[in-house]
């Protein structure tokens, strides 16, 4: 004949246990999926070099400055 318990409970602290790692894994799963739908879609990003280079382009900044941040850079 079976026994009627109450699931994992049925176990003492050991099912009290594995019930709380149980909602961990839920939770983290869940967090992880919707990192991965919501989360930032801007991966990698340009370098500070080629930011530099476009803020040159630009004329945000002369070719005497563009030259110092090239140099700090390039260390």
């Amino acid at each position: 004949m079976m026994s009627v318990g109450y699931g994992l409970f049925s176990l003492g602290v050991l099912g009290m246990l594995l019930w709380a790692l149980w909602w961990v894994v839920v939770v983290v799963l869940i967090v992880w999926i919707v990192r991965r739908l919501f989360g930032s879609t801007h991966r990698g990003g340009s370098s500070a070099l080629q930011i530099l280079k476009e803020r040159y382009a630009k004329g945000e900044i002369d070719k005497q400055e563009f030259e110092e941040k090239k140099k700090t850079l390039e260390r």
